[in-house]
């Protein structure tokens, strides 16, 4: 018989997410954005935040199914996830010390040889040394943690556990108050203090409190395949991205004579071209590496990995890129401050759309509601491209939070309809794409692109990627045609 879990079973079996996004919640949006300004020329920043971001995702791409596959065979005495755990947070906690120390290396003598070398400052180096490190050691941490809740929640209970789970990945949206205040203001070691001890904190509540049984016997077979293919699956979607910046920038040279009208439109189609496109080529190839020659028989759970890459890549790229928006063009004084501010507003409505797009998933149907997902975050994006102060702004930001929390709440169910039940985990694990790469793509493209608009006029940049990735939250729901779900999950996905 099945143990009936506790309301606290579920809470320590999930209380490390908190951790997790709260160092997520802070770097990406408030804490890189703030340093990487400080550290390169003003006109090139939205491109070396992308270059971060690029790099960092595309090591968080390997190393998180790598560190899930090795904790599968773990035959630790402590379990196969927690010493995954355990080990990940503690060099978090360097790392961030690494990143926190950055801004100490500006006006470095070593300026004279990286300066030359390599066109950054000695800052950045450090930081983006910090950043890289700090993906691999929180997706250590990330890739045995995912194995909590398949190992020790009886499937009766996985809903109400997954409930937990989403409320800790979603409730620093308004613990994360204080981050901005305290970056503007320059008190970088309190905002590190802040993450490492919520890091630890978590970590330690689930090495007390959660039970493991060790592995008992020794799995068989041998890794190396498997991570072969993830190499090669991230090789081919940094390279596929990498492709699309080279076309989007020789489009800028071809047309730089051009009016900025004609620039806007001509480059704008470039990059919103190669957006889409790096997304479908490298699902694709990323695809029949990870799924071999089965891939022609799955071509909707292809079709819902692109839905959840676009989405992904659309939403996240406007939070990583707010900050920039609230400096540069609504010329807001403490931008990192109104950021947080502006995920807490954002968080008020992400969270019970969640709630109810989760009830409601099973009534009116997964696929429907990933659909309308994507239409109301198209909407507020909208609103954005035309919002002149900050009430527009969070009202714009709260219509793509209810869609955000809509899509979250429904996209991995009707995921988990399409992935072939024997072999969930294989297939899941490849949507790691759309987690990773969503980034890659939205800022690797984006960031280089906001800085050619920006030169040609102040502002402008940011008003072209919001509108791409406007464009991408409709494109992500018209791929919903081409999923066809399973007879046996017609009725709960809607289609019936």
């Amino acid at each position: 018989m099945n143990r009936i879990l506790r309301w606290y079973d579920h809470l320590t079996i999930n209380i490390y997410w908190l951790g997790l996004n709260v160092a997520s919640g802070s770097i990406t949006p408030v804490i890189l954005p703030f340093l990487v300004a400080l550290f390169v020329p003003p006109e090139q920043k939205n491109t070396y935040l992308a270059m971060i971001r690029v790099i960092g995702l595309a090591v968080a791409m390997m190393v998180q199914p790598m560190a899930g596959m090795l904790s599968d065979r773990s035959m630790l005495r402590w379990g196969r996830r927690r010493p995954y755990i355990f080990i990940g947070t503690l060099f978090d906690v360097v790392f961030l010390v690494i990143i926190g120390a950055s801004p100490l290396f500006v006006g470095s003598a070593l300026d004279g040889f990286f300066q030359p070398t390599f066109g950054v400052s000695t800052a950045y180096v450090v930081l983006l040394l910090g950043i890289v490190l700090m993906q691999v050691s929180s997706n250590v941490a990330h890739g045995a943690l995912q194995g909590l809740i398949p190992d020790l929640v009886p499937e009766d209970q996985r809903g109400r556990s997954s409930g937990v789970k989403a409320v800790m990945e979603l409730l620093p949206s308004f613990l994360l108050i204080a981050i901005g205040p305290l970056m503007d203001h320059g008190y970088y070691w309190a905002v590190v203090g802040i993450v490492a001890a919520f890091l630890v904190g978590t970590m330690l509540i689930t090495l007390i409190f959660v039970r493991e049984e060790p592995l008992r016997e020794k799995p068989t077979g041998s890794i190396r395949g498997p991570f072969l293919r993830l190499v090669a699956l991230t090789a081919i979607f940094v390279a596929v991205t990498q492709g699309a910046i080279w076309m989007v920038r020789a489009a800028g040279g071809w047309l730089s004579a051009a009016t900025v009208a004609t620039q806007v439109a001509l480059v704008g189609m470039a990059g919103l071209v190669g957006m889409a496109g790096a997304i479908f080529l490298g699902v694709y190839f990323g695809a029949w590496v990870g799924i071999g020659r089965e891939a022609r028989q799955q071509t909707s759970f292809i079709w819902w990995v692109i839905n959840r890459l676009l989405f992904l890549a659309a939403v996240g790229s406007i939070q990583g890129y707010a900050q920039y928006f609230l400096a540069d063009v609504l010329h807001i004084a403490n931008a990192a401050t109104m950021t947080t501010i502006l995920l807490a507003a954002v968080g008020l409505f992400l969270l019970p759309s969640a709630l109810i797009g989760g009830n409601l998933a099973d009534r009116v149907g997964r696929k429907r509601l990933v659909g309308l997902s994507g239409l109301i975050a198209a909407g507020g994006t909208l609103l954005l491209l035309f919002s002149t102060n900050v009430p527009m702004v969070v009202i714009s930001g709260c219509i793509i939070g209810i869609g955000t929390g809509l899509f979250m709440a429904t996209n991995w169910a009707l995921g988990t309809d399409l992935a072939p039940a024997q072999e969930a985990g294989r297939y899941l694990g490849i949507s790691n794409l759309a987690g990773a790469g969503a980034g890659i793509v939205g800022a690797g493209i984006g960031g280089p692109m906001a800085d050619f608009f920006n030169r040609l006029q102040p502002g402008l940049g940011y008003l072209v990627i919001f509108a791409i990735y406007g464009v991408l939250f409709l494109v992500s729901t018209a791929t919903l045609f081409y999923v066809h779900i399973p007879a046996s999950s017609e009725k709960r996905s809607g289609l019936v």
